[in-house]
Parts: structure tokens; sequence; C-alpha cells
């Protein structure tokens, strides 16, 4: 009978070769591979954006002669965005001792489970996990996207805006009943400006959007804010359609795929760290390598989780792949040292929070996401 901790060593090996092949082939093996551990729900649509910015920015990294000639050999590996799962993979990633650092875990509720596990024994950051909650969980944990405290600020200062002279803004408010939903709700309730006519919970997997349409038509708010992710978003759109329902919907960063139903989000609001239509010249390069590997264009995830490959990969050039100097790398960061990137220049707070506000709000036009501005 096989052993419970070989099987786990075998599926390690496996997911080691995976992404690890293409690196060492690139670089020649000439110099002993740093290597980084990357977690996330990777069957999940904003999963597989995050891992495929991982895969690009490795890539790109070896074929440029890897970390001061080290070839940079990534450990992938899918939590399911389940916490108990995740926590297991921070455990194994704590065990290989060769795993410098950890780029993840994706979303909030695994980062949320990983970073205790992570205290004192090994660098990480998260990529788009934002629940307030991760705020000075572990001075070994790092995020690289701003909590939902400031993304819920930008998102109801946003929504105030649809005021009129004679009366206030009005909004209703549906989360989904989860870390993300809830933080970034309770972040929007406190900071909109106006009169808030209802916050209610639903379930991620929404089954039916009819019941909540049909009461949020009877309240008649200029303003309908949706924490919740694109599965969910995409029926309570198509219901409000079907029903005739026409206020202005505005989410969260989970909101970031939602473009792709064209018809059902026209003029939806969006916030986010990172737009493919962005036209710097760094945005482009990504944009294009991007849709020329996979096929399809980049969201924020994808942006967000290039940016903490290139970080990662920065703090080894600096540091060397001890795990204690790359956190120590990591909070020394200082606007001469700041890592600049897709989403902007990253230096973190004490809290392992990145410092100012890497959100923008967008609005969804031909299938095309342009900066916003409230009428």
């Amino acid at each position: 009978m096989k052993s419970p901790n070989r099987g786990k060593g075998e599926l390690l090996s496996k997911a080691v070769l995976s992404l690890a092949l293409l690196a060492l082939a690139a670089c020649g093996g000439t110099k002993e591979p740093y290597v980084v551990g990357a977690a996330g729900p990777w069957k999940e649509g904003y999963g597989l954006q995050n891992l495929q910015g991982v895969q690009l920015a490795a890539e790109e990294i070896n074929r440029a002669g890897g970390i001061n000639g080290h070839p940079l050999q990534i450990i992938s590996r899918d939590d399911q965005g389940d916490g108990p799962l995740a926590a297991k993979i921070a455990a194994e990633f704590v065990r290989t001792r060769k795993v410098s650092a950890v780029i993840g875990h994706v979303n909030s509720s695994g980062m949320l489970s990983a970073a205790r596990v992570y205290d004192g024994e090994l660098p990480a950051i998260a990529t788009s996990a934002t629940s307030p909650d991760l705020s000075g969980i572990s001075p070994w944990v790092f995020r690289i996207i701003s909590s939902d405290s400031l993304n819920g600020i930008a998102l109801a200062t946003f929504a105030s805006r649809f005021a009129t002279r004679s009366s206030p803004a009005t909004a209703a408010v549906l989360y989904e009943n989860n870390t993300y939903g809830r933080g970034l709700a309770d972040s929007f309730r406190r900071s909109f400006h106006g009169q808030l006519m209802s916050l209610d919970p639903i379930d991620a997997d929404l089954v039916s959007a009819e019941p909540y349409i049909a009461y949020l038509k009877s309240r008649r708010p200029k303003v309908v804010f949706v924490a919740g992710r694109v599965a969910s978003g995409l029926k309570i759109l198509r219901e409000a359609k079907r029903e005739g329902f026409d206020p202005i919907f505005v989410g969260g960063d989970g909101w970031q795929g939602i473009a792709a139903d064209t018809v059902t989000s026209e003029g939806t609001y969006v916030g986010m760290s990172f737009t493919p239509e962005d036209p710097s010249p760094m945005a482009r390069a990504f944009v294009e390598g991007f849709e020329r590997k996979y096929g399809r264009a980049p969201d924020a995830h994808a942006a967000l989780a290039y940016d903490a490959t290139k970080l990662v990969a920065q703090a080894l050039r600096a540091a060397g792949p001890n795990r204690k100097a790359i956190r120590n790398y990591l909070h020394s960061l200082n606007r001469q040292t700041a890592y600049v990137g897709l989403t902007g220049p990253t230096i973190f707070e004490d809290n392992g929070d990145p410092v100012g506000m890497r959100f923008r709000v967008m609005r969804v036009h031909d299938g095309l996401l342009q900066l916003a501005e409230a009428k």
C-alpha cells in the first residue's frame, strides 16, 4: 500500500515538472534553479488568469537569462479556493526547503487560511485576495492588490456621484455571502454618501435572480452595487434585462470577466486594477504577449499575478533565495526601489498591504473596459 506521504510527494513532483522544464531549458540549467510556489483555484476563470500571468512572467524571466543566471522554477498547486486545502498546500511549501517564496494565494478564503501557516516561515504575496482581514495577519504575508476597505471606498465614492440637485444618490447592495462579498459590501455600505435602500446576501451559486430583481424593481434604486463574481453577476444582469429593470449596475473586481458577455454587460461599471485597453507601452507588450501565448486577452487577475511574479524575481535578484532575506527585502521597498509594474509601483505598508489606491472604475462599452466617470 502506498503511503499518503509518498502520494503527496509524487503530486508535488509532477507539479514541479509541469512548469520547470521550459525554465531549465531556457537557461541551460547552468545554475541551480530558484524555486517559487504558486497556488490558487486554477479551474476557475479568474484562477486560470492568475496561473497564466505567473507562467508568462516566468517564461519571460527565463528567456532573459533567469535571475542572476538562475532559472526561475514554479511549483504550481490548485487549492480550489478552499481554506483547508490552501493551508495543506501552504504546509507543503513550507516543508519544501527549496521553495523561497509563494505567489498567492489567489482568493481571500484561501489566503486567510494559508497565511497562518506561512507566518514566521515563508514569504507569500497574494495576488487578488482583497479581504480586510488579511491586513496585518502576518509580517510574512503581503498582497499586491489593495484591500476591500479601500476598494469599497472607491466604488462607494463613485456611486455617490449619481445624485441630482434635488435628491441624493440611492443604492441597493447585493453581496455574495462569503469572505469577499461581505468585506466589500461592508466597506461600500460605510462609505456610500446617499440613501442605502437595501443590503441583501445572495448565494455565489445563485440559481435564480428573479426574486431579487423583482424586489429591487419595486424599490427603484438609482444604483445597484453587486459584491460578487461573474457567474452570479451575469444572472443578475440578465434577469434585470428580462424584467426591464435598468438601474446603474456597479460591480467590484470580481466582475472583471463580465465584459465577455458584451450584450449583458453593456453599460455596467466595474472596479479593477488593470484593463487590457491600457495604452502604456508596458501594458501593450503584456497584452500582446499574453494574447500570443493564450489566444485571449488578459484581465486584472493575470496582470496582478504577472506583477507578483516579477516582484518575487526582483526580490530574489536582490536578496537571493533566503526566505527571511526576501521577506525583509519586501518590507524595505521604498519609492526608489519599488517594483513598477502593470498595476502600479509596489511599496508595502507595515501591514503587508500596498501603499495607496490601486483601483479604478471602468465602464463596459462594446465589450471593452474604458475609464469611467459618473454622469
